[in-house]
């Protein structure tokens, strides 16, 4: 029950950090990666894939989440895997969606986990256009090793880059 309330506390400090930083007209990205560490559960690593339903030639998704929400490409959104849907707190059809935090190639971000996929061995996230373009500007690489991510607590997260 004390872990709980702490993450509350946590999650609370880092929403109210976001706002302010976001009335003072620096958008928002939040600056304090002290704060987001601090929030984080327990890391998962893994390789991270882009996602984009309605790319032709598609074989998995859909324009519908798992969350219910529709796809959106310019937002800043990802599909765990399956089998990790628990561990991020449950994502199911019109809940709240659940937020994690993406680190790879020395760049972070907070994603909005609207989404979940049997995804390909070895992956542990698919991420969308949007987010994968954060991590790799030309998209050519396809797959990115080594990225971890820890779910955040708390559903109030304003997802984008962290820095």
């Amino acid at each position: 029950m004390l872990f709980r309330a702490s993450a509350a506390i946590c999650g609370a400090v880092v929403t109210f950090a976001v706002f302010a930083a976001a009335a003072r007209g620096q958008g928002a990205t939040v600056h304090s990666n002290a704060v987001v560490d601090e929030a984080c559960g327990d890391a998962l690593v893994g390789a991270a894939s882009t996602y984009n339903p309605f790319q032709p030639g598609t074989r998995e998704g859909g324009p519908e989440t798992a969350s219910g929400e529709r796809y959106d490409p310019s937002a800043w959104t990802a599909a765990i895997k399956t089998s990790l849907r628990e561990k991020f707190g449950g994502v199911q059809f019109g809940e709240r969606p659940k937020y994690a935090l993406v680190e790879a190639v020395g760049k972070k971000v907070i994603v909005k986990i609207n989404d979940v996929g049997p995804l390909m061995p070895g992956r542990i996230i698919d991420l969308n256009a949007r987010t994968m373009r954060h991590f790799d500007p030309s998209m050519e690489i396809g797959v990115i090793h080594d990225v971890k991510v820890m779910p955040l607590l708390g559903d109030y997260w304003v997802p984008g880059p962290v820095g």
